[in-house]
């Protein structure tokens, strides 16, 4: 499962909560191994956030719910699609 529609959107929702700035000091090969060991809590994550379908507000509300894990997954998951997207953009 992927995470789905205006990832702008999930990623202004992450800074309002603070999330941002923690994910990008933490082991991201440590978060992604934990993540795998649990695809359930991962695919649930992924289901909350796209049930949301951009509502900000909704966003926010849900990601204040969440254990720190999952959204530290999910704010590191939305900063590599943004690099991917990137990546496939730039002229080399």
């Amino acid at each position: 499962m992927f995470l789905q529609g205006d990832l702008q959107i999930v990623f202004d929702a992450l800074y309002t909560i603070g999330a941002i700035d923690p994910v990008l000091k933490l082991d991201w090969n440590e978060i992604t191994k934990e993540m795998m060991s649990q695809p359930g809590v991962m695919s649930e994550a992924f289901q909350v956030i796209n049930a949301c379908r951009g509502d900000k507000d909704l966003l926010i509300q849900k990601l204040h719910l969440m254990d720190p894990r999952s959204v530290n997954y999910i704010a590191m998951e939305v900063a590599r699609e943004f690099c991917e997207f990137q990546d496939r953009t730039e002229l080399h």
